[in-house]
């Protein structure tokens, strides 16, 4: 059996999930490995996902672990069968994993919604803009460094799953450039919410009720609502949470943001008008 030297955020999940049906169903690694026939390591190895496990195996597993739900037993074999090589594995080796895994976790999403408070995501970001933010890193990027970043970042937007962003007043206002780009960045905003698979609606400074501002989130569907995924910014890159109790606060979460957010319609007409103040 051949370790894996760096798994994959998709690969980390699927061996999440298989460890918590194995402690749901009150079994040691041993009692699963001797189900299976194997020895105790190989079941360490999956759960730890240094080793990837057949589409029988998943399945046996799942019967052992008394599992019935079939959509996530099949949601679980895809994962484990899905040999995807996508264009983000270009970038492996010169950009941090994490950028990779959001490219991955973009592609495999069956939808994206978005609580932004400071910055346009950047999904929806013009090259200057995504530029200007990575210029402001601390410490500082080489010219290298920051073309690949830049790179990344514009073809992570080539997403056709349904997107929808609730982005606050303070992250259309605040200008990580100059006039012109902030500009541009709010035009190419307005052109990307005409798309039908993308939403935007804005939460205004004035709007009464929205005590989530500090909630800047990327919440990605799953096949099945139990692989659900959240993404958090953290110091070192991104955090993936998918724990069943996180998961439902970030969903109570996005509901309350989106009841106070304006419509997709007074949205544009609001970004449109901070686009000629400026």
């Amino acid at each position: 059996m051949v370790k894996r030297r760096e798994p994959t955020a998709r690969q980390v999940r699927l061996a999440t999930e298989l460890r918590r049906l194995r402690e749901a169903a009150g079994l040691n690694s041993r009692q699963a490995a001797a189900l299976l026939g194997v020895a105790a390591a190989q079941i360490t190895h999956i759960e730890s996902a240094q080793a990837g496990v057949s589409e029988q195996r998943v399945r046996r597993l799942a019967s052992h672990y008394a599992c019935s739900d079939e959509h996530f037993i099949d949601a679980l074999t895809a994962m484990a069968t899905d040999r995807t090589r996508g264009w983000w594995e270009e970038y492996r080796g010169l950009l941090p994993t994490s950028f990779l895994d959001l490219a991955e976790l973009d592609h495999h999403a069956a939808f994206l919604r978005e609580v932004a408070v400071l910055y346009v995501p950047g999904l929806l970001q013009t090259e200057d803009y995504a530029r200007a933010v990575f210029s402001g890193r601390v410490p500082e990027l080489t010219p290298e460094e920051l073309d690949l970043r830049v790179s990344h970042r514009m073809r992570r937007q080539e997403i056709s799953r349904p997107y929808e962003l609730l982005i606050h007043e303070a992250a259309l206002r605040i200008r990580v450039s100059d006039r012109a780009a902030s500009r541009r960045q709010l035009v190419r905003l307005l052109e990307r919410s005409e798309a039908d698979n993308v939403t935007v609606r804005v939460i205004p400074f004035d709007l009464d009720g929205f005590a989530r501002a500090a909630s800047t989130m990327t919440y990605a569907g799953g096949a099945v609502p139990r692989l659900d995924t959240v993404v958090r910014d953290v110091p070192q890159g991104s955090a993936f949470i998918d724990s069943e109790a996180q998961l439902s606060a970030f969903r109570t979460r996005f509901r309350k943001v989106e009841a106070v957010s304006l419509d997709p319609a007074r949205s544009r007409d609001f970004i449109t008008r901070l686009a000629k103040e400026l």
